[in-house]
């Protein structure tokens, strides 16, 4: 326990293991509420969490899991969702969190990569059947050679897989005291919790987080927001980011503040939770809030409870940002930047600074990591003001990236400085601002999304030669996916076909909104392709035709 205490007795955690942290918060404070489901008339004290969380611990230990396994876990935000990163975590097995729009080949490649033995799934959300794409991949056929086993959290659990109830019972096989000794070899340091990224080079990686990285990093973003017992988070951002189970669990969890998760986005379940649980907090990315804000029905919500919260996943406009504060009682409203490679939260705002610079910059660089803008040819250390790529170091930084040691060499240089991929600048007071990206990817309301991953399917298309993905501004999304397609000669396929065919293979966020048919690309001297000029096209015919395609 440390020694920040706010309001009387706020006890914070830090450097212990994500098992732990929930073992101190039901030593320290049994009664209070942790885990609220309204909706669902569902409750949990961190005593009660905590007491779930261990007879899941053990009920895993008893099928067979062990410290170090991968469990792909693929949910919405249903309770068990939290039960079990808690639950994994105190065997010291593997938390992979699994993107709840991936189809068929994306569950396919990432059950590989990451060598998951357990996969843990609901039925499916919106238009994705999970248990059907699990099938599909012969999952449940042993088909994926490190996969020993399929759980099932819900009702009416489908043949091949082991319901939640059972793996509940299975837990009378590992007594409590075998269950504290597995949980007292796992370190702070061993990899806890494994997320997948896009990058530059197309399919996802998988990046390795410790307890010290995300636990760390957890207590000094709830530090800067506030955070102590008597607050009360309304969470409504996916756990299977960072900004969810990170920046959300346990931001709050390291200063024993209360969540109440929302199952999956809706304006209106998030509006009814915050009025009806007293919330002090509210996480989303720019569209969440804007969508909130335009709801039918905003003003006849008592927000008045509402005191802090965190914008961020992609850029917040100023704009926006000032309405949340001002309609929505958000007056300690933060910003938060980072990267899952950096735990995730790198630079965060200050409750107390002024509105410009919280609607301007994206804050200050969080307590016990460096950071430091680069030119990134040279590697040379800028001025102020200067842009360049930004670059951290510290406890934060990932363990690196799973069975990919290029691309952690090409990530984190030998002074343990991890390149961003975003051009930024920094003033002399400390203040960051994000200008641009030097990688080449899509933020699309939050989501990382890889051009050459959709460009590698589009050419796979038989009437398709060759096609370069890149963004487009979007007032809702900040960055729309948009693709200049190069049809083979003689070849003619309507929008909407194209459309159909990526929807089949990707996951909903990275189909393209605008697809644009050219017989040629710009190129510079070398033979390279100029894709800022393709946007800068793309976008000036969308101008002109008011969006509409």
């Amino acid at each position: 326990m440390n020694g920040n205490r706010r309001h009387g007795m706020s006890p914070s955690f830090r450097d212990v293991t994500v098992g732990a942290l929930l073992t101190r918060l039901a030593e320290t404070m049994p009664d209070r509420e942790a885990l609220v489901y309204s909706d669902r008339n569902l409750r949990y004290t961190f005593a009660a969490l905590e007491a779930e969380a261990r007879i899941i611990a053990r009920g895993l230990a008893a099928v067979g899991v062990r410290r170090g396994d991968r469990a792909a876990l693929w949910a919405t935000n249903v309770p068990e969702w939290i039960v079990l990163q808690f639950a994994l975590a105190k065997i010291g097995a593997v938390l992979v969190t699994v993107n709840t729009s991936l189809r068929a080949h994306e569950i396919d490649y990432l059950l590989r990569q990451s060598e998951s033995s357990t996969v843990i799934t609901i039925a499916g959300f919106r238009d994705v059947d999970y248990v059907g794409a699990l099938r599909e991949i012969g999952a449940l056929d042993g088909n994926l050679p490190h996969l020993r086993r399929a759980l099932f959290i819900g009702e009416d659990c489908p043949e091949g897989f082991m319901s939640y109830a059972d793996l509940k019972a299975r837990a009378e096989e590992v007594s409590d005291a075998e269950l504290s000794a597995l949980e007292s070899v796992v370190d702070p340091d061993d990899v806890i919790n494994m997320q997948y990224t896009s990058g530059t080079t197309g399919f996802p990686k998988g990046v390795m987080l410790s307890s010290r990285n995300i636990v760390n990093n957890g207590y000094w973003l709830g530090r800067g927001l506030g955070y102590t017992p008597e607050d009360r988070l309304c969470l409504c951002v996916p756990l299977f980011h960072c900004f969810g189970c990170v920046i959300g669990v346990l931001g709050a969890y390291t200063h024993g503040a209360c969540l109440c998760p929302i199952e999956s986005f809706d304006a209106r379940r998030v509006l009814e939770t915050v009025e009806r649980e007293r919330c002090t907090s509210l996480y989303g990315v720019p569209t969440m809030f804007l969508a909130e804000m335009e709801d039918a029905e905003f003003l006849r919500f008592d927000l008045s409870s509402l005191r802090t919260g965190v914008m961020a996943g992609s850029l917040c406009p100023e704009a926006l940002m000032r309405r949340a504060i001002d309609e929505m009682n958000l007056r300690e409203m933060t910003i938060i930047y980072g990267l899952t490679e950096a735990s995730p939260g790198i630079t965060q705002t200050s409750r107390d600074d002024t509105l410009e610079r919280r609607t301007q910059t994206v804050g200050r660089v969080l307590p016990e990591m460096e950071v430091k803008i680069c030119d990134p040819a040279t590697r040379e250390t800028l001025g102020a003001n200067q842009p360049g790529e930004l670059c951290v170091r510290g406890y934060n930084v990932m363990l690196g990236y799973y069975n990919n040691p290029e691309a952690t060499r090409a990530a984190i240089d030998e002074d343990g400085w991890l390149r961003t991929g975003d051009q930024a600048t920094m003033d002399e007071d400390g203040y960051v601002r994000i200008t641009g990206r030097i990688k080449d990817i899509i933020i699309r309301g939050g989501e990382n999304i890889a051009p050459k991953e959709i460009e590698d399917l589009l050419r796979t298309h038989d009437s398709v030669a060759d096609a370069y993905v890149y963004a487009v501004t979007s007032e809702f999304f900040g960055e729309e996916v948009a693709v200049s397609v190069r049809l083979k000669p003689g070849a003619a396929v309507a929008q909407d076909e194209m459309r159909e065919y990526c929807r089949a293979r990707l996951a909903r966020f990275k189909v393209p909104r605008y697809i644009r048919f050219v017989a040629d690309y710009p190129m510079t001297a070398s033979g390279k392709i100029q894709k800022f000029k393709l946007r800068e096209l793309h976008e000036r015919e969308l101008n002109a035709e008011g969006g509409d395609e």
